[in-house]
This record gives structure tokens, C-alpha cells and sequence, in this order.
């Protein structure tokens, strides 16, 4: 189990030095997860003591919205304020979302049937 935390906390420091270094736009930890991924194609396949690790975490996933229900708590009142803009925004994209998906499902289904 170590060894699969040593692993991904290795990826994630590679991905932090190369968002100081080279890539100050994109966050450390997602070149760090790309970095890693990469990794297992490379490898073809997870180890065991990473896929413990990744259980593990997967089990206790749910934690991570504590946070963000904090945040929807702590900010109400400016939710409050601008819930008209809110779900317009929100409905909005999700409209133009599956718009998007449909001209490209349309444009990709005409490619195949022609070839």
C-alpha cells in the first residue's frame, strides 16, 4: 500500500515542478494524473498496490463534496442574489451542450455512412 502512495504522490510532485517550470496555466495535480496514466499504458496494466490505494479512495470519494456544500452554505446569500443569472447560465448550457453533441453525432454519422 506504500508503494502505490508513493506513486502517486511522485506523480504529483513531477506534475507540481512542471506547472512551476514549463506549464504555469494548468493545475500540478492534473499533469500529474496525465503523467500517470501515461505511465500505465506504458506499463499496460496497474500494480497491485496502486489499485489498493485507488480503491481506497474510490471508497471514500463522497468526502470531497464537504467542501463544496461548505462553500454553497458560506455563499447562500450571493446564490440568492444572482439565482435568476444562475439557472439561466445553467440551462443555457446544457441546451447548447446537447446542441453541440447532436451537430457532432450528426457531422461524425454522415462521415461513416458515406466512407
Amino acid at each position: 500500500m506504500i508503494f502505490g502512495l508513493v506513486q502517486i504522490l511522485l506523480f504529483q510532485s513531477l506534475g507540481e515542478l512542471i506547472s512551476q517550470l514549463l506549464l504555469p496555466t494548468l493545475p500540478g495535480p492534473v499533469i500529474g494524473l496525465v503523467l500517470l496514466v501515461l505511465w500505465l499504458v506504458i506499463r499496460k496494466g496497474v500494480n497491485a498496490e496502486l489499485a489498493m490505494v485507488a480503491d481506497g479512495f474510490s471508497q471514500h470519494l463522497g468526502l470531497l463534496f464537504i467542501p463544496a456544500a461548505v462553500g454553497v452554505v458560506l455563499f447562500l446569500p450571493q446564490l440568492k442574489a444572482n439565482a435568476v443569472a444562475i439557472i439561466s447560465a445553467l440551462v443555457g448550457s446544457v441546451v447548447l451542450t446537447i446542441a453541440a453533441s447532436a451537430l457532432v453525432a450528426r457531422l461524425l454519422s454522415k462521415k461513416t455512412v458515406h466512407e
